[in-house]
């Protein structure tokens, strides 16, 4: 009896002690500064909806139909709840478990079967009831704490799919401002390409006339009738990229690629980008929800260590059952239909050819390989940023630039045209002023695109 007693004094002791290695997050932090940060910008980091420091309406409408709508934030939404189901079933693994059965049974004997000997003595009933009502418990003491370690790793996955989800959330809104300003500086190179065939084709009217009066010759008509044919043929691969862009943002709204039209197909400038701070290398371990992922999978593979381990240990079970059986239901609830049993049990992997030994080497290179994992994507990380913040920084400057060149070559354009009118210059400087222009004007609008762009790649990186 005092050994009993002994033993079950020694039960919270050792429920409290779970085998395996105790997690302690690895220390990954990047460098102290980024390179590239712009001196003069002392902007915040990006707001939680930082699609609206571009103060565009329409964009803002698409951000809120892609939350609402994208399906591949449903699918990272049905991979919490999984990861959740998960963790609740690990936590009751811990807790004791408790059923009832209730089987009531009639049968009746065969006069000619193997037991119809019987039914030719005196007092044979052929007909049986039997009535069993019973109720029953297990608990697994889990005094290694290989249930807990299961459980530690389970709501380190549900964590880890968490950070998925946001991570997929922060993608999505990227994607949907990627391809807006991306469409918005297309239709801005279409507007620009079109507006040059019509000068074209209005210059070509002039030296038709010239050329009919004699004031100019057959090449400069020649000439002029191919820089036209030159500006039209840029026109299709721009109508393709505005239609590409327009189907990218239907399906990122989880509709069919015809469906997103409307306001996106008229024209409108590029949204200009909002200043965005960059912050210290060490805050993207906070708000990169991939990194945060990758750290609660390497927590998961860590606990899942000492899961392996306790199978080293025995697993030691109580069980309890209770309940009531009787051949007619008048008496089924009386005392002498009272039945009961209790079992104490222990099972324990003593000889299984070194598989315990398997599955701990196989749980601690999940480990490694997890760690690797989130090293790798801590470098990644701050790879991103630095990619993004000298992306914008160098397409700031070179918007800042083209846009000052294509000012000068509209003046000398209109200057040449004037001049050419007055005949006092050559059909070919017209041309190649024109041809300029064109190309600084598609190169600026461009530049505007890229800027825009970088500024989403660098939400993107920092992790929205």
């Amino acid at each position: 009896m005092r050994r009993n007693l002994a033993i079950l004094a020694l039960l919270p002791a050792l429920a409290a002690c779970a085998v395996g290695p105790d997690y302690r997050a690895p220390d990954v932090t990047p460098a102290a500064t980024f390179r590239n940060v712009d001196p003069s910008t002392t902007a915040p980091r990006p707001a939680a909806e930082w699609w609206r420091g571009f103060n565009d309406p329409v964009l803002d409408a698409l951000e809120a139909r892609a939350l609402a709508q994208n399906l591949d934030l449903a699918q990272a939404v049905a991979r919490v709840k999984q990861a959740r189901a998960g963790a609740q079933a690990a936590t009751a693994a811990l807790l004791p478990a408790a059923q009832a059965d209730v089987q009531p049974a009639i049968a009746r004997q065969s006069l000619v079967g193997a037991n119809g000997a019987f039914s030719h003595f005196p007092g044979y009933q052929r007909d049986a009831s039997l009535y069993d009502v019973t109720a029953g418990a297990s608990w697994e003491l889990d005094l290694f704490g290989g249930l807990r370690r299961q459980n530690e790793a389970a709501r380190a996955d549900y964590q880890a799919a968490k950070a998925d989800a946001a991570a997929a959330r922060m993608m999505v809104c990227a994607d949907v401002a990627d391809a807006y300003v991306q469409l918005r500086g297309d239709q801005q190179r279409l507007a620009l390409a079109l507006d040059q065939t019509r000068i074209d084709a209005q210059l070509i009217d002039l030296v038709r006339l010239r050329f009919r009066v004699g004031q100019a010759a057959r090449r400069e008509v020649d000439s002029a009738e191919a820089s036209l044919a030159q500006a039209q043929a840029t026109v299709p691969a721009l109508r393709i990229a505005v239609e590409a862009q327009l189907n990218r943002l239907a399906v990122l709204t989880g509709q069919a690629p015809e469906a997103e039209r409307g306001a996106l197909e008229a024209p409108a400038p590029v949204p200009t980008p909002p200043p965005l701070g960059a912050g210290q290398p060490a805050d993207l371990l906070r708000t990169r929800p991939d990194l945060t992922a990758a750290e609660r999978r390497l927590a998961a593979a860590n606990a899942r260590i000492g899961a392996a381990i306790s199978d080293y240990y025995p697993k030691i079970s109580l069980q309890g059952l209770m309940g009531y059986e009787s051949t007619a239901t008048g008496n089924l609830f009386s005392g002498a239909a009272g039945e009961s049993q209790s079992a104490l049990g222990i099972k324990w992997r003593l000889f299984d050819f070194g598989r315990v030994d398997a599955e701990v080497a196989s749980a601690k290179g999940r480990d490694a390989e997890a760690l690797a994992a989130y090293r790798q994507a801590a470098l990644r990380a701050a790879e991103d940023v630095e990619n993004a913040l000298a992306a914008r920084l160098q397409r700031q400057d070179q918007a800042s630039r083209l846009h000052e060149a294509q000012a000068a070559l509209a003046r000398s354009r209109q200057a040449s045209q004037d001049a050419y009118a007055a005949g006092t210059l050559s059909l070919l400087e017209v041309i190649d002023a024109d041809r300029q222009l064109l190309q600084t004007q598609d190169a600026a609008a461009q530049a505007d695109a890229d800027l825009a762009r970088a500024s989403v790649a660098l939400v993107r990186a920092l992790g929205g």
